[in-house]
């Protein structure tokens, strides 16, 4: 639905922001919220703030989801401000309504929030250079680190089930039972690709079950531009988009990173001849990560990190293929096999690490 200024303006007007507001634009390349950059005048100053529609057709429990946003933003600025650091530009700052909540909600339904926009900082929708992708695993490990006392069993699944990889491939072999569309039979070198490695669907899941691996905090989309990076020093600076922050395993956040990260080509290249894992890509990330972690990950967290990027990129193919087998109904696609590409390349991914799996092992015993 498209807002004009003025409406926009008005939407502004139920959030406690300082000053007089002068102006209100779209901001960001975001594709799930939509986002605005709305500028006001204070004094011979002027402050910014972020306005953003919630998207609550793929956020079911916007209420849920603030809770969570409220209460890691609010542990993060405690944490920061005990060690000295500056908790406004550290971390996202929710502002709150005149009737003192963290989002309203309109008579057409929709929810709204605000936050603080920080300001002197970039973010990067594509790897410029290897340092940010360095500087993003440091950001993102620093994240883990900050809330590696936060009560993680507390926060509401915002998506449920979304890293749980026995419930992906039971939804997987439902949709090859089903056949909706009759594609089964072309992809059948793809579907046994899963069913062998059926076993591998359960090992952060029954880990996680058992108590092996510690139930932490999760960020769940640790894409370099929801990092902001410091205009001044070229360090990650602040984590961003924390709709999806979810209880889950440090092992889910460092695997997605290195499973688009290190991958040599686009997720929906064609040519596989182009996808492999980037070793050198793989290392500056693993390294970065623990880094930013600072001792917080176990022992047995640090020996799976490799085990964390093979399943997270499985479970994106297996979540590509089953959208393929059901008729393309969740990922968006721009040509008919669209999915069955993106599948296709995370399978080819997952079997370069397969057989680069010592060389993997090897270098985080380095940076452990």
């Amino acid at each position: 639905m498209s807002r004009d200024k003025a409406e926009l303006m008005q939407i502004a007007d139920k959030f406690q922001f300082e000053g007089e507001k002068e102006q209100i634009e779209p901001h960001g390349s975001g594709h799930i919220n939509d986002t605005f950059l709305l500028t006001c005048r204070l004094g011979l100053q002027k402050k910014r703030y972020i306005l953003q529609r919630m998207n609550h057709n793929v956020f079911k429990d916007p209420k849920g989801l603030m809770e969570n946003v409220v209460g890691v933003t609010t542990f993060l600025q405690k944490k920061i401000r005990e060690n000295g650091g500056n908790p406004e530009r550290e971390a996202l700052t929710v502002v709150p309504t005149k009737s003192g909540e963290s989002y309203c909600v309109l008579e057409d339904g929709t929810y709204w929030r605000m936050y603080f926009f920080i300001e002197d900082t970039t973010s990067f929708d594509a790897v410029e250079n290897q340092n940010d992708f360095y500087e993003s695993a440091v950001a993102f490990g620093h994240f883990q680190k900050l809330l590696e006392e936060y009560p993680a069993s507390s926060l509401h699944e915002t998506i449920p089930d979304f890293h749980n990889t026995i419930d992906r491939l039971a939804r997987f072999k439902a949709a090859v039972e089903k056949d909706a569309l009759g594609r089964a039979k072309e992809v059948q070198e793809e579907i046994q690709f899963v069913l062998d490695r059926s076993d591998d669907c359960h090992v952060l899941c029954d880990m996680l079950e058992s108590g092996e691996l510690p139930l932490r905090v999760t960020h769940n989309d640790t894409k370099l531009n929801n990092i902001m990076i410091d205009n001044a020093t070229g360090k990650g600076l602040c984590v961003i988009d924390l709709d999806t922050v979810m209880p889950g395993s440090a092992l889910y956040d460092y695997g997605d990173s290195i499973r688009f990260g290190a991958n040599t080509g686009a997720e929906d290249e064609k040519d596989l001849s182009k996808i492999s894992c980037d070793l050198e890509l793989f290392a500056l990330y693993t390294k970065g990560f623990i880094e930013g972690c600072e001792g917080s990950l176990t022992e047995k967290e640090i020996m799976m990190l490799p085990m964390g990027a093979k399943l997270m990129t499985l479970e994106c193919g297996i979540r590509f293929l089953t959208d393929y087998l059901e008729g393309d109904v969740y990922f968006k696609i721009h040509r008919p096999e669209h999915n069955l590409d993106r599948c296709r390349t995370q399978f080819r991914m997952v079997k370069d690490m397969e057989d680069k799996w010592e060389q993997m092992q090897d270098t985080v015993k380095q940076y452990a």
